[in-house]
Parts: structure tokens; C-alpha cells; sequence
């Protein structure tokens, strides 16, 4: 069986991030989307409500698990058998980063190769970041978000926008 594994901080999933997920599994038997937690950053959403919502938005995909992991990418891939990790490319911008990535991974799991897709045009400026900017403001994200997921973000970001505007 051919595994992959579909990486990142998903916070929130966006459109962009499900259609590299939807591409992925069509070439792989199974592909496992995992919530990455990166100490490093404070995020909107917990590990398990955006391990929640990948498993809402990819509920159609029978062959797509999601998972959460607090350590190294490449350890993770050895102990479940994978053999690719999937990552999605917007821009000349994003390689830099996912290459010096895929070299570091590649060096702690020999076995284990980086697909770089390229996102879909429609996508190509779309980002996690972005969505929660736009929607902190009271932005409209529809079109950015899975409908699956949709209200429940833009209830959360509301929210948080509504605590700093309280605190300032």
C-alpha cells in the first residue's frame, strides 16, 4: 500500500489546502492529512478542532485519515509506513522554505521522498493566514473556506476579533 502524508499547521483548512488533499489521494492508496504542532507559533484553533475540521472536509475521501503529531515529520512517516510526503506549492516564495524542509527530512528518513504540487491558480493566493485576517475584520471568507467549516470559523474569528478589540 502506498502511503503519503499531507502536512501543515492547517489553521484554518482553506479550499486551496483540500485541493492538494483531493489531488493527492487519487494518487496515492492512502494519504494521511496530519495537523502539525509547531511550538513555535500560538494558534487559532487546537490541534484537535483543525484535526475536526480536516476530518469534516475530507469526509467524502475514503482513503484520506487525518492525525495530529507534536514531533518530527520524518519519525512520523517511519512508524506508519510512509513512503511521500505531499506538500502544496503557491509560489517561487513557498519552495524555499519546503525544500530546505524536504533536504532536512530526507537526511533523517532516507526513504522518504517530498512531492511538491503545484496549487491551482484559483488558489495561488489564498492562506490560512490571510483567511484569518480577512475574517477578523469581518471579511467575507466563503469562498476561501470548506462550507463544512465555514460558519464555525467565522464564528471563532469573530470572537477572537471581538477580544482584541475589547482589550484595546
Amino acid at each position: 500500500m502506498r502511503t503519503a502524508i499531507c502536512p501543515g499547521s492547517f489553521d484554518p483548512v482553506t479550499r486551496g489546502h483540500l485541493n492538494i488533499i483531493e489531488r493527492g489521494a487519487q494518487r496515492f492508496d492512502r494519504v494521511i492529512v496530519l495537523v502539525m504542532v509547531n511550538p513555535a507559533k500560538i494558534p487559532c484553533f487546537s490541534a484537535e478542532e483543525r484535526a475536526d475540521f480536516l476530518c469534516r472536509v475530507t469526509a467524502h475521501i475514503p482513503n484520506v485519515q487525518v492525525d495530529v503529531s507534536t514531533g518530527l515529520l520524518a519519525e512520523y512517516a517511519r512508524r506508519v509506513g510512509a513512503g511521500t510526503i505531499i506538500k502544496g506549492l503557491r509560489a517561487v516564495t513557498d519552495f524555499e522554505f519546503e525544500f530546505q524542509q524536504a533536504l532536512t527530512n530526507k537526511k533523517l528518513n532516507p526513504e522518504l521522498e517530498t512531492m511538491f504540487v503545484i496549487t491551482d491558480p484559483e488558489y495561488m493566493y489564498l492562506s490560512s493566514s490571510m483567511v484569518r485576517q480577512v475574517a477578523g475584520f469581518g471579511g467575507d471568507v466563503t469562498d476561501f473556506l470548506p462550507e463544512e467549516i465555514c460558519e464555525d470559523v467565522v464564528k471563532r474569528l469573530a470572537e477572537k476579533a471581538e477580544q482584541r478589540s475589547g482589550v484595546q
